[in-house]
């Protein structure tokens, strides 16, 4: 278990990017008898997801998301202590993808930049990782977070191709010594690894010939009883480390995994439905970058006209969950984009 506390830390802004191309699930899926599909949407709630054409990626998508943000929070590039990019897409398996987007922003080489292997639970951890940066004496950190699940899914597989969208997006971590603290609850299980895999393409088996096999697996049984039985408890230890009842909290940033999956935990847990969005409808399951992307597109749909306390929380492939209860500002940027092309020059 890690529990921590940190201070000094503000969000300067959150920036969502996503493909352009809109996938509408209930007209554009093939292969699958119509009874099937619609209780596929009806069950997960995703009705249109924003897909890849197959060109753009994960650093696309948040190198525009970085640059759009850096623009409207005029940081200075050389400013930028430290650059995070967590995906479990990356480009290539080496260099890191952090690097090309560290090429491409034209960042200074005093920027320690460098990936993070995760996926569903990232977010949480890449705030926390610029937490401990701020308070290990860095000032600026851009922490990165995209996903193109839509990619690893094969068009056969009915318990898969019809949930995930990509995205990809970037937070500004600044230091301000007059910002509220920020609580992490961090957990990992391994023994559930194959709950989600992709179990060819790595190094264990490199060129496996199944085509399936490069595709991505999931138990969904398996991954609904780690969730109700593991995100309850988190969201309640949570509130006690900050000593905070469920009302207290603006809003329950839920990684968007399945809607029925969220409202079963939401209505254990006491959280008010206006105290949750959802926006799988719109965007399906872009694994952990969905939590900036509901930020954007849910709980900022609005103008922020007041300080909001945000409990996100990220929970899947791993087996891994986890929780961070920051807070936004008036003053905080909050922007949403799409691309239909690619940003990343090739290497």
């Amino acid at each position: 278990m890690t529990e921590s506390i940190h201070k000094n830390c503000r969000i300067a802004g959150v920036s969502s990017c996503v493909p352009s191309r809109v996938f509408d699930n209930l007209t554009d899926t093939k292969g699958f008898p119509e009874d099937d599909i619609r209780k596929v949407v009806s069950m997960a709630g995703v009705k249109k997801r924003r897909i890849s054409d197959g060109k753009i990626c994960s650093s696309d998508l948040c190198l525009h998301a970085a640059g759009e943000l850096l623009k409207k929070i005029n940081w200075e590039k050389e400013s930028i202590d430290a650059l995070i990019m967590v995906t479990q897409t990356p480009d290539y398996f080496l260099p890191s993808t952090g690097c090309l987007i560290h090429r491409d922003l034209a960042l200074s080489d005093n920027c320690a930049t460098f990936d993070v292997g995760l996926g569903c639970s990232g977010y949480p951890y890449g705030l926390w990782l610029a937490a401990m940066m701020i308070n290990s004496g860095l000032t600026r950190v851009l922490v990165l977070h995209g996903e193109t699940p839509s990619l690893f899914t094969s068009p056969g597989d009915r318990s898969t191709y019809m949930l995930f969208g990509d995205a990809g997006s970037a937070t500004a971590v600044e230091k301000d010594a007059g910002a509220d603290p920020w609580y992490f609850k961090l957990h990992t299980d391994g023994a559930g690894y194959d709950d989600l895999i992709i179990h060819a393409g790595g190094f264990r088996n490199r060129f496996e010939n199944d085509a399936r096999q490069h595709c991505l697996h999931m138990d969904g049984a398996g991954l609904f009883n780690f969730t109700i039985k593991r995100v309850p408890p988190l969201i309640i230890r949570t509130l006690e480390m900050a000593n905070l009842a469920v009302d207290d909290v603006d809003y329950y940033v839920f990684h968007q995994s399945n809607q029925f999956m969220m409202k079963h935990i939401a209505k254990k847990c006491g959280l008010p439905a206006e105290k949750t969005p959802i926006i799988l409808d719109e965007f399906g399951n872009s694994g952990g970058p969905s939590v900036p992307l509901t930020i954007t597109q849910g709980v900022c749909k609005s103008p922020v006209t007041r300080k909001l306390s945000l409990m996100c929380l990220g929970y899947g492939v791993g087996l891994s969950w986890g929780s961070a209860l920051v807070s936004i500002d008036p003053e905080t940027a909050i922007l949403h984009s799409s691309i239909d092309k690619p940003c990343v020059a090739q290497l």
